[in-house]
C-alpha cells in the first residue's frame, strides 16, 4: 500500500497546478477539462502504457438528453435516468451523488464530442436491464480500448503531459492539504513532484484481495477480470487524509465471462432471448435481473461454471460486438445442429437440455410460468441450429469509494471538503449503492466520465493558496 508522508520541508522537483493520478476515462476527461479551465495539467500513470479498466470494460456509456439521441428521435431526460438509476439500486444509492452523475453526463459526452472530437455511436439495438430508454453511447469502435485510445488521442492533440511508468507510491500533506505526490520509476528511481489539487482517478481496491475479502466477501474467491494497479491506495490515501468512504461493499459483477478465456461475452445474448444452465443442463436464475448480480448464481453452481445458450438470430447480433467476435474466434463458441449436437459439442447431458429448451420454449408460448420470474414471451424461442458459450461469474470492480460534493471534492465525515483533494470514477462513492444488484449497465463509466468532468473543473478554476 502507498504511503501518505508528511509534507513539510519536501523538495519538489517539479510542481504543476494540478496532477492527476490515472490515465483512465477519469483520468483523462479531468484532465481535458482542467485544461480547458486553463489550468496547467499533468497525468501520472503507473503503466509504460495505459491499460486499465476502461480497457477492459466494454465502453459503453449511458447518458440522457445528447446530441446524439436527439438526431436519433430518442426522447429521455436526466430525470428519467435518475429514475432508472434509483430502482435499480432499490434507492441504496447516494441520491444527491446519482442526480449529479444524471445531470453531468449529457452535457460531458457532448462536451467531449464538440471540444475534443470524440466520435460517438448510440446503441438501439436492445435495452440493457433497467434501462428505459436507447441511451447506451460508444466510440464506434465499441470497446474499452477505443474509447482509451480516443481519449489518449485528445489529451495528445491539447498537448497534456502524461508521464507513464510513474507508479505514485507516496502523497505528501501537511495536515489534510496535499502537497505533492512521490513517483517511482520502473528502474527504482523516485521523483517529487508538487501541486496545488490533486485528482484521484485511479480506479477502486478489486485487486486487494485483503479489502474485497472485508467489504465484499461473497466475491473474496471470485476471479477478479479487472486490472492489477486497483489495490484501493485512493481510498486508503483519502481515509488517512480524514475523507469519508461509503458503500464499500457495492461492486460490479457479471455473469458471463468466458472460460478460461477470460473475455467478455455480451449480455445482449441473454437480453435477446438465450439462456443460462449450469453442467447439470438445468436454469437457475433470471438471466434478466442484470448481469452484475448475475455473477453470485454463476458462482454458486457446480465448479462456479455456467453456459449462455442462444440461436443463430441472438448470434448474428452479438457478432457486432468485437469482444464476442475475439472470443468466437478463439473457440470459446460451441455449436450444434441439434440438441444432441450440443449436448456432445459442450458435454452438457443431453436430457436433462432437451427438457430445459423445451421448457423456455413452453415459456415464450406463455403456456409456462418461469419459476425465476422471467417473461419469456417477450422474444422468440431459441431455434436450432444452437449455440452455446462456458462461462464463470467475475468481479469486475468496485463501487464504493471516497464521499464527494457537486465540485468532486473529498468530504470528511462531517460533509466539509478536504482542501485540495478530488476524486472520481472508482476512487469515489459511485452511484450503485451498496448492493451487487444496484449496478446498472454503465454505471462505472458513468461515475468515471461525469465525475472526471467535474473534478477537472473544479480543480482547474482553483486559485494557489
Amino acid at each position: 500500500m502507498s504511503d501518505l508522508l508528511p509534507g513539510e520541508n519536501i523538495h519538489f522537483d517539479v510542481e504543476v497546478p494540478v496532477l492527476v493520478i490515472g490515465a483512465g476515462a477519469c483520468g483523462l476527461t479531468a484532465a481535458l477539462k482542467a485544461h480547458d479551465a486553463g489550468s496547467e495539467v499533468v497525468v501520472l500513470e503507473r503503466d509504460l502504457s495505459p491499460f486499465g479498466s476502461t480497457s477492459m470494460s466494454s465502453g459503453f456509456i449511458p447518458a440522457p438528453a445528447t446530441m446524439l439521441q436527439r438526431s436519433m428521435g430518442i426522447e429521455d431526460s436526466p430525470e428519467q435516468f435518475f429514475e432508472d438509476l434509483r430502482k435499480k439500486a432499490k434507492g441504496k444509492n447516494d441520491l444527491e451523488l446519482t442526480k449529479i452523475a444524471a445531470r453531468n453526463i449529457g452535457p460531458a459526452l457532448d462536451w467531449l464530442a464538440k471540444g475534443h472530437g470524440l466520435e460517438w455511436v448510440l446503441l438501439d439495438d436492445f435495452l440493457y436491464p433497467g434501462h428505459t430508454a436507447y441511451r447506451m453511447h460508444a466510440v464506434p469502435e465499441k470497446t474499452g480500448e477505443g474509447l482509451l485510445a480516443r481519449l489518449l488521442a485528445a489529451a495528445e492533440e491539447a498537448e497534456i503531459p502524461i508521464l507513464k511508468g510513474a507508479h505514485v507510491t507516496a502523497l505528501f500533506a501537511q495536515g489534510s492539504r496535499v502537497t505533492g505526490v512521490q513517483i517511482t520509476r520502473p528502474d527504482g528511481q523516485t521523483e517529487n513532484i508538487g501541486c496545488d489539487a490533486l485528482i484521484l482517478a485511479c480506479n477502486g481496491f478489486g485487486a486487494n484481495a485483503d479489502l474485497v475479502k472485508t467489504h465484499i466477501p461473497h466475491l473474496a474467491d471470485a476471479p477478479y477480470f479487472g486490472h492489477e494497479g486497483n489495490t484501493g491506495d485512493a481510498l486508503m490515501w483519502g481515509l488517512a487524509l480524514g475523507g469519508e468512504a461509503r458503500h464499500l461493499s457495492g461492486c460490479q459483477g457479471h455473469g458471463s465471462l468466458a472460460h478460461p478465456h477470460n473475455i467478455l461475452i455480451t449480455w445482449a445474448l441473454m437480453m435477446e432471448g438465450g439462456i443460462q444452465v449450469n453442467e447439470l443442463g438445468e436454469r437457475f436464475s433470471d438471466e434478466h435481473q442484470g448481469y452484475s448480480e448475475q455473477a453470485v448464481p454463476v458462482l454458486e453452481q457446480p465448479d462456479g461454471i455456467a453456459w449462455c445458450l442462444f440461436d443463430e438470430r441472438i448470434l448474428n447480433l452479438a457478432k457486432s460486438f468485437p469482444d464476442f467476435l475475439q472470443a468466437f474466434d478463439a473457440g470459446a463458441v460451441k455449436s450444434g445442429q441439434s440438441i444432441a449436437d450440443l449436448a456432445e459439442a459442450t458435454s452438457l447431458p443431453a436430457d436433462a437440455l432437451e427438457l430445459t429448451l423445451a421448457q423456455t420454449s413452453e415459456m415464450t408460448k406463455a403456456k409456462r410460468t418461469d419459476p425465476f420470474g422471467r417473461d419469456f414471451t417477450e422474444k422468440p424461442s431459441i431455434e436450432s441450429p444452437f449455440y452455446a458459450v462456458k462461462v464463470t461469474g467475475a468481479l469486475f470492480h468496485t463501487q464504493g469509494g471516497l464521499m464527494v460534493d457537486c465540485f468532486a471534492r473529498v468530504l470528511r465525515p462531517d460533509g466539509t471538503p478536504l482542501p485540495n483533494l478530488f476524486a472520481g470514477g472508482g476512487a469515489a462513492c459511485g452511484v450503485s449503492g451498496p448492493d451487487i444488484s444496484g449496478y446498472l449497465s454503465g454505471n462505472g463509466l458513468l461515475s468515471a466520465v461525469s465525475f472526471g468532468m467535474i473534478a477537472g473543473d473544479s480543480a482547474g478554476k482553483m486559485h494557489k493558496p
